[in-house]
This record gives structure tokens, C-alpha cells and sequence, in this order.
């Protein structure tokens, strides 16, 4: 006779990482963050980091969890949240990886102390990577030292605390943080203001810290009460009371930022955009991509097979690149037939501008000739060689390009005694139109720029979305973009040095400090281009 004895296994858990997300700027986010959510095979949010903030940094399919809220769109107790991670820790598995994002610092007014506390209690395993508070970016970041010669103590207290002793936070030489929003910090300062501190103690109040949408109010801690409902402060809000608000004065950065807040519509691929998006964040502003043209292959391939194999074979002299997408899909048909940058051995390789060369950069190349003056096809032509039948054994050149390239180069490159096989190495086609809401932006002067970096996005953008209000400031990467926007309707208010996605945004950035500049010297509020009134909002360009 024999039994069998049931046995179940219970499912081990994952692990749980307690991650600071920081006050709300990317940029805040440590290293040891961001390796962790690009591990992650499920995060779960908190209040101020959103899903856009995590799957920046996470891969593709990655699990999202709404820490902030239940299913019924109730916010979540610290006990619910406890609960919520050991879950999820429990439902993901061993060798899983949950990462619990958590605003600010973990450690610092989070729940960690209950949610750490419930993990242990379950037996998952657990660890905490600390992250920037508040407490402290946010001061700085409104140009608020928490310490100077003046004051010698910090006291941190959030608005809803009960039992706090404001005595102790009367003397002067005390700074003083308080962290929350609307009557209820208006109480919390009221309290303090009441228990001794002087009414005339300067007091800076900033909501959305960190932030493109941050604002300060500076005001005394006697006018709170009718300051901070008159200023319409969002939240979450944090309040510096003491000496050292006066700085500001002098030590503002982040909301003088010559873009700050600004919204700029850029017509171009994500593919494309990164480091012009990059860059108008570096000036405090957000961008909203909007693309205009699809990339596709070429409908008869068997021209650029057959100019591919030239290449290998030795057929060129030159090979001629006068875009990104173009590099990009020679690089493609290497791939395919299993090549490398081997092939380019022996031939002399032409790049039409930066962007153009950081591409081929990217890929292992280094250009042999870049315009020294205009980047653009004309530029190219006048610091390309001519053709030398002593010096150059062979005198064709390669030219992989759209299909509706301009014919500049390939007749300039021929009466300098080339011969140019001009190959078709993909299409540009119209996008489809963006959403209604963007198109709506756009007519209405919601947006305060839009950056254009070629005819063919000037075209295409007012094709699919309609011409821009002409409130909106219109940024043109060289004279003959500039050249197709005036033809169009629209009027160039900036033009960038070269042709370069930084240097556009760089002379826009130009154009917002002059707009600040003139504001001052009138004795005005500094207002965004999409805040003006609509009749008569453009500043007119000197000849």
C-alpha cells in the first residue's frame, strides 16, 4: 500500500526596491535609480513621478502600478500602499524585480517606514536607494539657501503635522520649511507666526519646485494669509520662512532661464529630436514633438543594392552624405548583407553639416570634408575638390538621398568633372496629422515657438496642422527654410547661425533673453509669447 503526500509550494516573492525619484526633475534622478527602473519588471508609481517619468528609463513592457490611487480612483492610505507592494512583490515572483518609485527622498515624509516594515514582516527581501529631497532641491532651485551667515538651524515640518512645538522655531536665526499646500499651509505658517516669529520675516512660497511649471512668490510671513490664496499657488507647495529668502534676489537660476516654461512645438521624428529636445530643456523649456515626414525604403531597392556593392567593390572615389536618414539607411544595407565600416576603406567620405557627421560618428566614421562655411549642399560644393585625373584614380561619387532632393549638388559636383550616381536611398513621405488637441494648440498660439529644421518640415507641418498663430515665435535653422516659412505666411523672428539643431535652439534661446531684457527695461512682468495678447503680440525684427 502506498500514499502520496500533497505538498504546495509557496511562490517565492520578488524583490523590492525603494527608489527616490526625486522633486519632480528628471535630471535629479541618481544613477543608481535609473539602472534599477531600466531593470524593473514592474514600477510602482507615487504621487508627483509619472508613467512618462518611469518608462523613460524602463524597458519596453514593463508593468506599471498606480501607488497613489485604488481601482475606484480613491488615494491610497500608507497602510493600502504597504499592502500593495507586498502584493505585487508576492504576484511577481522570484528573480523579479519591483521597483516602488517613491517622490523626493524614500526616507524623508514617505512611507517607507510602514512599507519597508511590511515587506520584512512578509519576507521580501528589500533595499532602499535614497533620492534628492525636496527639502532641499527645491530651496535651490528657487534660488533659497536653507543656510547662510544668518541663520545657523533648519526645522522641517510638513503642514499637516500635529503637536509641533513653533516655539522653537521663532528665534530668528532659524530657517524654517514647511512642506504641504493651500489652508492647510497657510494654518501651519499662521501657527508659527502666532507662537512668536516675527510677522515681518521674509517667507518664499514654491509650488511644482524642480520643475518647468515651478513659480515662487516671496512675501512675510504676516501677509501669508493673504498671499498665498491671492498668488493661486498649485501644489505641492514648500514654504522657506527665514533669513536667507532674500537671496533670491541674487542667486535665481532655474525660473530666469531664458525659455523658462516655455512650450515649443518641434516637426520632427523622435528619431530625430533628441538633442534638440534635450537642449530647450537645458534652457527650462518643454517641447512637444509633432512628426511631419515618414521615412520609408525606396520602392525599387535594386538601385541602392546595386551602388552598395559599387561601394565595396571599389567603384567610388567619394561617397556624399547630406542627411542623417541617409546614413541611416546605408547603414541599414550594410546590415543586411552583413558589412561593416571595413568597406569604406580607400574612400573619401563627405558630410553635408554636425548633424549629418555626428551620425556617421555615431557609426564608426569620421568625415573627410564638412562645410567650413554654410552647412548645406551650396556649402558643401564650394570646399569640395574638383576633379584631378592625376590625383584622383577614379572620379565618381556616390550620392545615397531622398527622393525629393534638389538637384545643387549632383550639377555642381559634374561641372567640377564628376560623375555622380545619384541614388534614391529612401522616401519622405507627409505623416499623418497630429491629434486634435495639437492642432488646436498650434492654430490658437498655445505654443510659444516652433523650430524648424528644414523646408520640407515647414511644408508638411502646415499641410497636416495648419499654419501657427502669430503669436508663436518662428525659429528657422538656415535662409532657405527661413526662405519657405516666409513663403508661406509666416514671419522669421529667429534665424540660427549655422545649420544645427543646437545652434537653432541656441538663437532661440538668444530671443528670449532680448524678449526678457526689453520686459525689464519697460518695467513689465516678463510673459511668455503665449501669454500676450493676440493683436499686435509680435515684436517686429529690424532690417
Amino acid at each position: 500500500m502506498s500514499s502520496t503526500t500533497k505538498s504546495t509550494k509557496t511562490k517565492a516573492p520578488g524583490h523590492v526596491a525603494f527608489v527616490g525619484a526625486g522633486p519632480g526633475d528628471p535630471g535629479l534622478l541618481t544613477v543608481r535609480a535609473a539602472q534599477l527602473l531600466r531593470e524593473a519588471d514592474v514600477i510602482i508609481l507615487d504621487q508627483i513621478a509619472d508613467e512618462r517619468f518611469a518608462t523613460a528609463h524602463a524597458r519596453e513592457g514593463v508593468e506599471i502600478v498606480d501607488g497613489g490611487h485604488g481601482e475606484a480612483g480613491q488615494r491610497l492610505t500608507s497602510a493600502s500602499r504597504a499592502k500593495l507592494v507586498v502584493r505585487t512583490a508576492k504576484a511577481a515572483g522570484a528573480g523579479a524585480q519591483v521597483v516602488r518609485l517613491m517622490d523626493g527622498d524614500p526616507a524623508t515624509f514617505n512611507g517607507l517606514a510602514e512599507e519597508a516594515a511590511a515587506c520584512q514582516k512578509a519576507g521580501v527581501a528589500f533595499e532602499i536607494v535614497p533620492g534628492v529631497s525636496a527639502v532641499s532641491a527645491v530651496p535651490a532651485y528657487a534660488g533659497v539657501p536653507l543656510t547662510a551667515s544668518t541663520s545657523k538651524a533648519v526645522h522641517v515640518v510638513t503642514a499637516r503635522a500635529t503637536g509641533v512645538d513653533w516655539s522653537r522655531s521663532v528665534d530668528d536665526d532659524i530657517t524654517v520649511v514647511v512642506l504641504g499646500g493651500g489652508e492647510v499651509l497657510t494654518g501651519a505658517l499662521e501657527k508659527l507666526l502666532a507662537a512668536g516669529r516675527s510677522a515681518e520675516t521674509p517667507v518664499a512660497l514654491t509650488s511644482d519646485g524642480t520643475t518647468i511649471h515651478q513659480a515662487t512668490h516671496t512675501t512675510t510671513l504676516g501677509e501669508v494669509s493673504t498671499t498665498l490664496p491671492r498668488a493661486e499657488i498649485g501644489e505641492p507647495t514648500l514654504a522657506v520662512v527665514g533669513s536667507t529668502v532674500p537671496l533670491r534676489d541674487e542667486l535665481s537660476w532655474w525660473e530666469t532661464k531664458p525659455l523658462f516654461g516655455w512650450n515649443v512645438l518641434v516637426p520632427r521624428t523622435k528619431e530625430q529630436s533628441g538633442s534638440m529636445t534635450d537642449r530647450l530643456t537645458r534652457y527650462g523649456a518643454t517641447s512637444d514633438v509633432v512628426p511631419t515626414i515618414s521615412v520609408e525604403p525606396p520602392r525599387t531597392p535594386q538601385q541602392m543594392e546595386r551602388a552598395v556593392k559599387g561601394l565595396v567593390t571599389g567603384r567610388y572615389e567619394w561617397i556624399g552624405f547630406t542627411s542623417a536618414n541617409a546614413v541611416r539607411a546605408v547603414r541599414e544595407k550594410f546590415v543586411e548583407y552583413g558589412l561593416d565600416v571595413r568597406a569604406f576603406a580607400g574612400l573619401k567620405i563627405a558630410a553635408v553639416g554636425g548633424v549629418t557627421a555626428d551620425s556617421l560618428r555615431d557609426w564608426g566614421l569620421e568625415p573627410d570634408l564638412i562645410p567650413s562655411g554654410e552647412q548645406s549642399a551650396q556649402g558643401l560644393l564650394e570646399d569640395w575638390p574638383d576633379y584631378d585625373e592625376v590625383l584622383d584614380p577614379i572620379n565618381r561619387v556616390f550620392l545615397p538621398r531622398a527622393d525629393i532632393a534638389t538637384d545643387t549638388l549632383v550639377a555642381g559636383l559634374q561641372e567640377m568633372g564628376w560623375e555622380v550616381d545619384d541614388v534614391t536611398a529612401y522616401r519622405t513621405v507627409r505623416a499623418a496629422p497630429p491629434a486634435p488637441e495639437v492642432r488646436e494648440a498650434i492654430k490658437t498660439g498655445k505654443f510659444d515657438a516652433v523650430c524648424f529644421t528644414s523646408s520640407s518640415t515647414v511644408r508638411n507641418l502646415v499641410g497636416i496642422a495648419g499654419k501657427p498663430y502669430p503669436s508663436t515665435v518662428v525659429a528657422c535653422i538656415g535662409p532657405a527654410t527661413a526662405k519657405t516659412a516666409e513663403e508661406h505666411g509666416l514671419r522669421v523672428d529667429v534665424l540660427a547661425s549655422e545649420a544645427s539643431a543646437e545652434a537653432l535652439v541656441d538663437a532661440l534661446a538668444d530671443f528670449g533673453r532680448g524678449l526678457a531684457l526689453a520686459a525689464e527695461e519697460a518695467g513689465e512682468a516678463v510673459r511668455r509669447p503665449s501669454e500676450k495678447k493676440k493683436a499686435g503680440a509680435r515684436r517686429k525684427v529690424k532690417a
